[in-house]
């Protein structure tokens, strides 16, 4: 009964007339493409399994960059391994604390004010300095940025090398001739694998790594993104998958420079990376991936293969995507302008060390530029935009 249960799910979800074009079949892609012996092949589900492992030895890779090469780096640029002032023991406020909750209202704090016979303020700096105490010093943070800029650099360098000479970079219906009988080369496959193997290792490392508040959104974020690379590649969309993952590397890489220069308290290059990056992500997902991307898959598809199941899907979800493009756009442009005219920007809403003037009702002017550095130099950017401020990478 369960074998006959699975076998009828497994023929359900590999349905040939979801995942093909018409007159296709998925024995049609189990040969080779090329002449015996090419070593050529079509992209094969089983394929994405070996992100798996791929993506543990990224994750290993990656503790060893941060301990011997980003935290030296840090050092050298005189970021110290310090976190913020402790809150000093109470037993009381710890209870209230852990317990109840980390942020009191005003009613709780007048009582706790006369249990205590403290002051009402000293009780929020006392949270306050709690809530920090268990967040990462600003060298743990550079060491995390440290790494995503060296991938996305090296990633994003990689895919324009791979690209330059592929025929599809030069004329995207190119991604549609023959399809899906285009084979797999062994560049294009350790590209895919690669860029695969690195989501997964976000989510894996999501669990030990800074905890923000748009934690949630960024998982839903790299499970979508994975998905999505998952789904091209099985259904052989992966010319055009390149394109896409190549432009969205575009500006991630920037993103994290100006992070890096923020944490290290160069405020000027800072902001200059961040101008930078708004600029190269408007003119990628704004300009390119509307009228190269989509109108490649939406368009040029249309015509030389027509639409199918999951071709509705595929650009649905990248239909999708440019909404999301939209509305990161605005944002960045928004806290662009205010930056402009105001000569800063409003706080990161997730930063991981509160300022004191958050709870003292203390206006500052202190934070100026693009990353507002407070005393503690923890504000931060880390991604795109969602909701007002800034989120993950996409």
């Amino acid at each position: 009964m369960a074998a006959a249960a699975a076998a009828a799910l497994r023929a359900w979800f590999w349905n040939e007339r979801f995942w093909l074009p018409h007159n296709v079949t998925w024995a049609d892609l189990a040969g080779e493409p090329g002449p015996p012996g090419s070593g050529l092949q079509y992209p094969r589900a089983a394929h994405v399994l070996s992100a798996f492992p791929l993506a543990l030895g990224i994750f290993a890779v990656r503790l060893l960059f941060e301990r011997f090469i980003a935290k030296p780096c840090a050092i050298n640029l005189g970021i110290q391994d310090s976190g913020p002032h402790r809150a000093q023991p109470n037993a009381i406020l710890e209870k209230v604390f852990t317990s109840i909750t980390k942020s009191p209202d005003g009613k709780r704090l007048e009582g706790l004010s006369k249990q205590l016979d403290w002051d009402v303020r000293k009780i929020q700096r006392w949270f306050r300095h709690r809530r920090n105490q268990d967040k990462p010093t600003t060298l743990t943070k550079f060491c995390e940025s440290m790494w995503r800029f060296t991938f996305y650099l090296s990633i994003f360098f990689y895919g324009i090398r791979f690209l330059w000479t592929a025929p599809w970079f030069w004329d995207t219906r190119q991604c549609w001739y023959n399809y899906p009988f285009q084979p797999l080369t062994s560049r294009l496959y350790y590209y895919y694998i690669l860029e695969l193997a690195f989501y997964w290792s976000l989510m894996f490392s999501q669990f030990t790594d800074i905890k923000r508040k748009d934690f949630l959104i960024m998982f839903v974020h790299h499970l979508a993104t994975i998905g999505l690379i998952t789904f091209s590649y099985m259904n052989n969309m992966v010319r055009v998958g390149t394109l896409v993952l190549c432009l969205h590397d575009a500006s991630d890489f920037l993103l994290e420079a100006a992070k890096l220069a923020n944490y290290a308290k160069y405020q000027r290059l800072c902001d200059a990376f961040f101008m930078l990056f708004g600029v190269v992500f408007i003119v990628t997902r704004l300009g390119i991936y509307p009228f190269w991307i989509l109108n490649t898959t939406l368009f040029e598809s249309w015509e030389l293969i027509g639409p199918y199941p999951s071709w509705w899907l595929f650009n649905g979800l990248l239909v999708t995507l440019q909404v999301l493009h939209v509305i990161w756009s605005y944002l960045i442009i928004r806290t662009a302008s205010k930056a402009l005219v105001r000569g800063k920007v409003s706080k990161d809403d997730r930063s991981d060390v509160e300022s004191s003037s958050e709870e003292e009702d203390v206006t500052s002017n202190s934070t100026k530029g693009i990353f507002s550095t407070s005393s503690n130099g923890s504000n931060r950017l880390n991604g795109h935009v969602a909701g007002g401020q800034w989120t993950g990478e996409e």
